[in-house]
């Protein structure tokens, strides 16, 4: 029986599994670092404005807030199909993955409903970095890692 050539082998899915994973993981931990620790203190350095360094704060971090639900979401999705629904609140991951999310709808609701809410928005920005941080040194979800 000859196989397909656009047939997906079962290590292709590990791989694919694995590899969203880690790319989401990317994209979302390393810019909120990046924006935070980096861009922002290097802009603030050469010289420009305080006012245009917040202007430009207030319109990057909304929208790396937003890509870090969207990422923490695909890496759930991975999490509950590598293992399983469970390992959610059980598994060290899937706790940092439920608070990054929780805390990136906070970033978007808490505003609209309070006003004066700039040090939340600071305080729930950061604790999704440090979440990011502590999911980087997690292993990967069990069925993605490459048995020999």
């Amino acid at each position: 029986m000859r196989s397909s050539r656009f047939a997906i082998s079962k290590s292709d899915s590990r791989d694919a599994g694995s590899i969203s994973w880690l790319l989401a993981q990317t994209l979302w931990v390393g810019g909120l670092w990046l924006l935070h620790f980096l861009l922002l203190p290097a802009i603030a350095k050469i010289g420009l404005a305080s006012l245009l360094v917040e202007e430009i704060s207030d319109a990057l971090r909304p929208l790396l807030v937003g890509l870090a639900a969207v990422c923490a979401g695909l890496q759930v999705v991975v999490l509950v199909r590598a293992e399983s629904l469970t390992s959610l609140w059980r598994d060290t991951r899937g706790q940092l993955l439920l608070v990054v999310v929780v805390m990136a709808g906070s970033y978007f609701a808490v505003p609209r409903l309070l006003a004066g809410t700039e040090l939340w928005l600071m305080f729930s920005y950061l604790v999704m970095a440090f979440c990011g941080l502590l999911l980087v040194l997690q292993p990967l979800p069990q069925r993605y890692v490459r048995k020999p």
